[in-house]
């Protein structure tokens, strides 16, 4: 790609991200705007009423809310952890307009919520009744990608300038000599990704994929990075990525500064964030002193009203500017300590988004590490290189790709990522090779067809299975059996109520064999896993029918493929639901979608589906191909008799 195109395929990147902002915010005001409170709350966009269970203050000096719903209420939301909330009131004189205030959802489940207030202290309405909270749409992240891309187009020169070149178009990434470095507890390919970093000037990919290691492995090439450089900055698109490595490598002993939002956050991170730090650091009770004095100050001042006479007026004006005074030095003390703690750190951590913060304005890092990066979007990625001399990657593009909106920004290109682009047109990267997680019949359909063949199971991994004599892989087949799927009028999901019904026949039936050969307690996990939400209702409901014990049914949890990235299970049940005349299979065309599915399992795959419909497409033939080759193909007549 010429340096014209490089440029282009930028201008382009903006106006996809804009099409992408532009349905994002369709989407939230067809759910929010001129829509009844009865509507949102079916939408899953606002809980309504709720009540406010407690409130207290974390190691920050946040202000966390715990709030619950009725039972009768609790429909199916998108509350996410990180979501951008506002609590409303309509109790006593107060409406949703008048009586609002943000905050950032810490925990949120079926029936509780816990929220991270942007106030200091409760407003005297949330005690009015009739409260209420609900999504706000996020427009800052949109204007930090706008802006770094921005940046990006107008660099003529400079390192910047070079990756750019290097990741986009025919820019060559330049590799150093060194003495080669080797880490015991890594295998041949994780120290050839080791290598590959410790001689990087440009760019490096690790591409990791389902059980290889790429944390660890990532993990230990950050800390050998670490002997040559002072400060590192790394960076995933999510929060929960970003904690497994300030965590990971907090174990390490490396002084990890963790910025964003405290609700952002997991309490295990907690105080690896700058807002804990910043009150165990020694001049935070001066700090806190400034504060107190400016608050008593101001609201002294506040009683003088401006009807009474001279001298009172002039009482007023001398309290508020000594309020201002303490305020303004409070402040200043604020910046010196925030500061000194991003100098002491040795690893700045946040998501992309976050490394815009102000915080770390003005500062430039030797390399930047961008985790997940599969899963990035490009204009994301670029707030951090801003930042930085060289950019590590790790990911795994065979697995999901980011979540679009917009299905003309996904067709345009916004779908592919840097990483993706990266790998392509660099030969700087190295697949790693052992994995760690599944028994060898798992992994081998994948390791084919995404990863060349190359995966090899891990000899403690490679044939461990529930009980001997278990059949580890099982394709159970519905052709013939007339379960055709159906569309919720609502939602618009799909949902096969006889393959849903087929699934927990099968899970109750193998649970008893398990039991009988008195393995059940060995069992941590089980996942069940579907394609399309409405079959993970389905599901959930027919499995709190099923009588099943208390401990055997917290071992299970049901959710979309989405969901379970990054995530492995003992036993893993998964349910395509698609079967019609028409050889239709929607988006289960995504075979990236099926890689991630299966390689969630470690010791037991249970797949459910119609051959007849899935046959016609390419993948699944070759999938239905393997499960014959392997003795794994069953008929669902089988289990039906």
């Amino acid at each position: 790609m010429a340096r014209k195109e490089v440029q282009e395929s930028l201008h382009d990147l903006l106006f996809l991200l804009k099409k992408e902002k532009e349905e994002d915010l369709a989407q939230y005001k067809k759910k929010m705007v001129g829509t009844s409170l009865k509507e949102r709350r079916k939408q899953g966009v606002c809980w309504y009423p709720v009540k406010m269970e407690r409130s207290k203050y974390n190691a920050g000096d946040r202000l966390i809310i715990k709030i619950n719903r009725m039972e009768e209420h609790r429909e199916g939301h998108l509350f996410q952890s990180g979501k951008l909330v506002s609590f409303f009131s309509n109790g006593a004189n107060n409406n949703e307009t008048s009586a609002s205030v943000n905050g950032v959802v810490n925990q949120v489940n079926k029936a509780t919520m816990v929220v991270t207030l942007n106030s200091a202290s409760i407003p005297s309405w949330l005690h009015d009744g009739q409260l209420g909270i609900q999504l706000l749409f996020d427009e800052s992240s949109y204007r930090e990608m706008e802006y770094a891309v921005n940046q990006v187009v107008k660099i003529k020169s400079g390192r910047v300038h070079d990756l750019k070149h290097i990741l986009l178009g025919k820019g060559e990434a330049h590799f150093k000599q060194r003495n080669p470095v080797e880490k015991p507890g890594l295998n041949s390919s994780q120290n050839r990704a080791l290598n590959l970093i410790h001689t990087a000037q440009d760019v490096a990919f690790i591409h990791g994929p389902p059980g290889t290691g790429k944390t660890t492995t990532l993990i230990q090439t950050i800390l050998n990075t670490l002997r040559t450089e002072q400060q590192i900055l790394v960076c995933a698109p999510s929060n929960a990525a970003v904690d497994l490595l300030a965590d990971r490598l907090g174990k390490q002993g490396v002084e990890v500064l963790r910025i964003g939002h405290p609700a952002r956050v997991t309490d295990e991170i907690l105080n690896k964030t700058l807002d804990v730090k910043i009150t165990k650091h020694p001049e935070f009770k001066n700090l806190k002193h400034l504060r107190k004095k400016s608050e008593e100050l101001f609201a002294l001042g506040k009683k003088y009203k401006r009807n009474f006479g001279a001298a009172e007026r002039e009482k007023r004006r001398q309290l508020l500017n000594e309020a201002k005074q303490y305020k303004s030095e409070a402040d200043q003390l604020t910046f010196y300590i925030s500061n000194n703690l991003v100098a002491r750190a040795q690893i700045i951590a946040t998501t992309l988004v976050g490394a815009s913060n102000k915080i770390l304005k003005g500062l430039h890092f030797k390399t930047v590490f961008i985790d997940e990066a599969a899963q990035a979007l490009e204009p994301a990625c670029w707030i951090p290189i801003l930042k930085a001399d060289r950019v590590i990657f790790a990911g795994d593009h065979c697995q999901l790709p980011p979540t679009i909106k917009s299905l003309e920004a996904a067709r345009g290109g916004l779908e592919k990522t840097l990483f993706e682009k990266g790998i392509t047109n660099n030969q700087s990267d190295v697949l790693l090779r052992e994995q760690y997680r599944m028994h060898n019949d798992i992994m081998t359909f994948s390791s084919r067809v995404f990863y060349k063949n190359k995966l090899r199971a891990n000899e403690q991994v490679a044939h461990w299975k529930i009980f001997d004599g278990d059949a580890v892989v099982e394709f159970i087949d519905t052709a013939g059996c007339g379960y055709f799927e159906q569309r919720d009028k609502e939602s618009r999901s799909s949902f096969n109520k006889e393959e849903a019904d087929l699934l927990i026949r099968h899970l109750i039936q193998y649970l008893g064999q398990i039991e009988a050969v008195e393995k059940l307690d060995s069992i941590e996990n089980i996942g069940i896993i579907s394609p399309y939400k409405a079959q993970i209702t389905l599901l959930q409901e027919m499995l709190e029918a099923a009588g099943l014990e208390e401990e055997v049914k917290d071992k299970i949890g049901i959710n979309t493929v989405d969901s379970f990235q990054g995530q492995e299970r003992d036993i893993v049940y998964i349910s395509l639901v698609r079967s019609n005349d028409n050889g239709e299979i929607g988006f289960l065309s995504d075979r990236r979608r099926m890689n991630v599915a299966m390689t969630r399992a470690r010791k037991k795959l249970v797949i459910i589906g119609d051959s007849a419909t899935i046959g016609q497409n390419k993948f699944y033939n070759e999938l239905l191909d393997y499960m014959s080759e392997i003795g794994a193909y069953r008929s669902a007549f089988e289990i039906m008799e």
